[in-house]
């Protein structure tokens, strides 16, 4: 065979396996199907700013010779967020030891996060006889910059502590104290010196870089800038984490994309928003918010659809954990944006680890869980019929 001739055969071969084998590849998953992503419209700077944070959050882990805390509860943040979305139960933190709004009697015995695992030689803590607790799963990350940036004016016009409408909603923020390292919102609306806040079960945390510090500190054992306290001997150390590692975290946070509802034109996810709206589920799961002015343009002046309104609400006795934080009280809890909550099963080992304790193995067992200001709309949801209940639960799987 001439040599032009073997040369254009075996290219031609090349190009025949290098096509048989991208048939083999898997396909990529949509944009619609995951969580984690920046959101569009980064600049250059920005972008590079968020692939920072992305490394430092899912693949730095911690070693005792990286700072990790002689006793801990994870090793990482990604450990507790696969892919950015919600806890798993073996990933679940346990708070203790505030029953009212005068404060955790128990800072001084390892409250108010129980570190459950220790590097060797040293003893996981236990929660001290006498102290109430709590299960919290860790949530999805997914849109909280969105969160963080609607204005407390909005947040306060959602909140409704009489129930004048006499919708049995009342909806009331969680006040607290800010950290020395935390500067105030620009507009925040203060109340007896405490703000609002807007982060976690309980709303405990007043903005990501207050809930990424605690995280850091609380979690894995690492001391920074802000929160120079060792977990475990209550002293001022050196900083184990840079506070440019921190920032980035938290900008990371700040620009993860919004959810995207999958199914949008299926007449029967349609149906089960109306149905949603019409039971009432709206009266908490506020499907839409807006953004205010942000130093990252991609994110000013954005509508949103989070299904929440970052309120607490009396969700009954049987939520009731004897456990608090802030101003809120213990059968009090903070709405759960509903967004992504159809992929959750993806980061939950392929099931529903739903509530704030992750006690609900389905949806449907979430919402039949509700009780106090929810009562009506879950008694509305038993009373819909097989297809309706579908209808809404399909529509639930969409967000």
């Amino acid at each position: 065979m001439k040599k032009p001739l073997l040369v254009t055969c075996i290219l031609i071969g090349f190009v025949a396996i290098i096509q048989s084998c991208s048939k083999l590849e898997p396909t990529p998953p949509k944009n619609e199907d995951l969580l984690d992503g920046p959101v569009e419209g980064l600049s250059y700077e920005e972008s590079r700013r968020f692939l920072s944070g992305d490394v430092a959050f899912n693949d730095e882990i911690f070693t005792p010779e990286k700072g990790l805390g002689t006793v801990f509860v994870a090793t990482s943040c990604g450990s507790c967020h696969a892919g950015d979305g919600k806890g798993h139960p073996f990933t679940t933190l346990t708070r203790f030891g505030q029953i009212d709004e005068t404060g955790n009697k128990f800072l001084n015995q390892g409250g108010p996060q129980l570190q459950n695992r220790a590097i060797l030689g040293y003893i996981p803590e236990q929660i001290p006889f006498g102290a109430t607790f709590s299960k919290f799963t860790p949530p999805a990350n997914t849109g909280l910059g969105f969160l963080e940036l609607v204005s407390d004016a909005d947040i306060l016009a959602m909140a409704d502590p009489d129930d004048k409408d006499k919708d049995g909603i009342s909806g009331i923020p969680n006040y607290g104290n800010l950290p020395q390292y935390i500067i105030p919102f620009v507009n925040a609306i203060q109340k007896d010196g405490k703000y609002i806040h807007r982060f976690g079960k309980k709303a405990a945390a007043y903005s990501l870089l207050h809930q990424t510090v605690n995280a850091y500190n609380q979690d894995i054992g690492i001391t920074s800038s802000y929160d120079p306290v060792d977990v475990y001997t209550h002293l001022t150390i050196d900083p184990e984490i840079s506070t440019q590692t921190v920032n980035d975290v938290v900008f990371y946070l700040q620009t993860l994309k919004a959810p995207i509802q999958r199914q949008q034109n299926d007449l029967e996810v349609e149906n089960g928003r109306v149905l949603f709206d019409r039971i009432n589920c709206s009266g908490c799961h506020r499907p839409t918010l807006i953004t205010g002015i942000s130093n990252t343009k991609a994110m000013s002046n954005k509508i949103f659809h989070p299904y929440t309104d970052l309120l607490l609400h009396d969700m009954g006795a049987g939520l009731d954990d004897g456990y608090t934080e802030g101003t809120a009280k213990t059968y009090e809890w903070r709405t759960p944006p509903l967004w992504g909550l159809g992929l959750s099963p993806n980061s939950q080992g392929g099931q529903y680890h739903l509530l704030h304790d992750g006690r609900a193995k389905s949806i449907e067992e979430a919402i039949t869980l509700h009780g106090g200001e929810a009562a009506n709309a879950r008694n509305k949801y038993i009373q819909l019929s097989v297809a309706d209940k579908n209808a809404l639960i399909k529509f639930l799987k969409s967000l």
